[in-house]
């Protein structure tokens, strides 16, 4: 399985910004998908996850400002992401497996896109 994500850049404090993430190859096999983020000098995050049929998990901290959503015929993941802050800043990484769980990562890793948040 191979991840593409797309859609980061830079953004000012309070902004928004939608990463989108295609998922290519043995696509049958992925069930779960999602997005996970490092910031420099800290350890990789969960920011959201979704299953094939909707279940979703956040990071308690970005309920109400972040949202992820999936479309199966596209084989795509959304996240987007409101209010943006500085600490948001980090390379976000796509993320997809084939176990139906939403609170661990999967063993498929994109290649990491970079959202930087400042004015």
């Amino acid at each position: 399985v191979q991840l593409q994500a797309s859609g980061g850049g830079l953004a000012q404090p309070g902004g928004s910004l939608r990463l989108s993430c295609v998922a290519s190859g043995s696509i049958l096999s992925v069930n779960i998908m999602g997005w996970y983020r490092q910031a420099p000098g800290k350890p990789r995050e969960l920011v959201a996850a979704i299953s094939r049929g909707g279940g979703t998990n956040y990071a308690d901290s970005l309920k109400g400002r972040f949202s992820i959503s999936r479309d199966n015929a596209k084989n795509t993941v959304y996240l987007q992401m409101n209010d943006l802050r500085p600490e948001d800043t980090a390379v976000y990484y796509c993320n997809a497996g084939s176990l139906p769980r939403v609170t661990v990562p999967g063993q498929y890793w994109g290649q990491g896109t970079l959202v930087t948040v400042s004015s």
